[in-house]
């Protein structure tokens, strides 16, 4: 089935002058301009792009005194004459007739929406507020944010059109709306204003982002649904403002940080805190790490599919099944198409304190009939299992509340999942026999190796190869809904099973 959405862009001429809005070819696969002309202040389009784009065949009708499109056994007779067209025997108006420039047939870019839609086999929605024109079935949500009141407190609301699923999450100093959608169609956001000192929206994520400032507490957040639209509201209140003390200045309150900000690795020759031996007693926060991104594809397969959008796709799922059944608190290495760093997914990790790290990833081959599952956790070399071994690798002496100073073992930023690898082990176990239940898994399913995401993270992590996208079943099967729900389920069944050990108390 076509699935297109048509947006504005440039793009070469007929005779006449360019549209104010020119027009793009947006797929899921990337996008490309479309040439469209203004003639005698009418916008047009030639009808032998229009073929090539739709599959129609097209003819002059010299008896009927126009053009012929035909599609699948239907067909519109355009005049050449009068604005208006005969569709399926059905008469339409057009803004103008068929004309023609040089050797080449325009018609007006409504014949698009008024006579083409009624005869094709998905849907066709022209926008004319936002110069959106969606073919098929993909999802493009009309959004329009606003500020209601800016208090404080400062009273925001995101609304979608049509209704769809909209999660939101509160996280350094920004309210992040995710709606489920392919693309969002935004209208212009309004300026910031109380509690709120950036909104950020636009096309190429499915993100609204509202950055507030140092004054502000945390917000409360509530959706409504009706049968038309999806309502995010956002309510802000003021941080408690601390008695005075006319003896000195309050110390400042640290900005929030800029939109699209990762937290900071610490410098290369640092520490992080670790507690060799030592097990968490809760599951609050987890870090999912989408693979590669940006202009790191990862793996490709025969049929087109990319690794950095399959495991995109998989660990937003995973995020809101998490987050949905068992209240942890998940945090994406990234949310859209970038490039992330090594070190960076690190940082996120420990910065954010989590509890647990699961990178995501597809598999390659050179032979197209490997297939299955892989899950597995960090190999270490001599100085990993070195820092393992000691309970003291290091002493870092620093001040303590009320006084003093207190001691913290701490191990190198390279090194720090040394301390976690043996829970990192039964974390592993537990996702490939959860795995091995739900999906084909490889001939090798849980397996050892020096993983350079895995040996920063200051927890217990593992990493997960789904499927191998060179072999064309799984290629087909992974973009499936049915596939990753199945795996999806799976890998939660096993953190579900990772927090109940967790909260156990060690054997004697």
């Amino acid at each position: 089935m076509l699935a297109v959405v048509l947006a504005l862009a440039s793009g070469p001429h007929a005779q006449g002058t360019a549209p104010a809005s020119p027009l793009t070819l947006v797929t899921r696969d990337g996008r490309r301009p479309v040439p469209t002309t203004v003639i005698n202040n009418q916008e047009f389009i030639a009808l032998d792009d229009l073929a090539s784009m739709f599959q129609l065949m097209v003819r002059e009708d010299a008896l009927a005194g126009g053009v012929t499109v035909s599609y699948k056994g239907r067909t519109i007779v355009a005049s050449a004459d009068q604005p208006m067209a005969s569709v399926n025997g059905r008469v339409v108006t057009l803004p103008a007739p068929v004309v023609r420039v040089a050797r080449r047939l325009f018609v007006p870019i409504d014949f698009i929406a008024r006579a083409l839609a009624p005869i094709y086999d998905v849907p066709i929605d022209l926008r004319r507020a936002s110069r959106l024109l969606v073919v098929g079935t993909i999802r493009v949500a009309r959004v329009v944010v606003r500020i209601d009141a800016a208090g404080p407190p400062t009273r925001a609301s995101v609304e979608v059109t049509p209704a769809l699923l909209a999660s939101s999450m509160f996280d350094g100093g920004r309210v992040i709306v995710r709606v489920e959608a392919d693309m969002l169609d935004p209208a212009p956001p309004p300026a910031p204003g109380g509690l709120i000192d950036q909104i950020q929206v636009s096309n190429q994520t499915t993100l609204i982002v509202f950055a507030l400032n140092a004054r502000a507490a945390m917000p409360r957040v509530s959706t409504t649904t009706t049968t038309e639209s999806t309502r995010v509201t956002i309510e802000i209140p003021p941080t408690a403002q601390p008695p005075q003390d006319t003896s000195a200045a309050p110390p400042a309150q640290p900005a929030a940080p800029p939109l699209g900000a990762l937290p900071q690795a610490p410098p290369p020759a640092d520490a992080v805190p670790a507690l060799p031996g030592q097990r968490t007693t809760k599951l609050q926060t987890m870090v999912i790490d989408p693979g590669h991104g940006g202009e790191d594809a990862g793996v490709r397969g025969t049929k087109g599919a990319l690794e950095k959008q399959v495991t995109l796709d998989v660990s937003r799922r995973l995020k809101s099944l998490i987050e949905t059944r068992l209240g942890v608190r998940v945090i994406l290495t990234r949310d859209d198409d970038r490039a992330v760093s090594p070190d960076e997914r690190d940082a996120i990790a420990n910065n954010s304190k989590a509890d647990l790290f699961l990178s995501v990833h597809v598999n390659g081959a050179p032979s197209p009939a490997m297939k299955g599952a892989e899950v597995y956790f960090l190999r270490l070399d001599r100085a990993g299992e070195d820092a393992r071994r000691s309970t003291a690798a290091s002493e870092l002496v620093l001040p303590a509340v009320g006084g003093g100073t207190r001691p913290i073992d701490v191990i190198p930023w390279d090194l720090a999942q040394a301390a976690h690898v043996d829970v990192s082990s039964r974390f592993a176990s537990m996702l490939e026999e959860e795995l091995e239940k739900r999906t084909p898994m490889g001939p090798r399913p849980l397996q050892q190796a020096p993983i350079r995401v895995l040996s920063g993270v200051n927890m217990p992590a593992a990493l997960v190869e789904i499927a191998y996208l060179t072999n064309a079943v799984q290629e087909r099967a992974v973009l499936s809904a049915e596939f990753q729900g199945g795996l999806t389920q799976a890998i939660f069944d096993a953190i579900v099973r990772f927090r109940t050990y967790l909260e156990s108390p060690p054997a004697p």
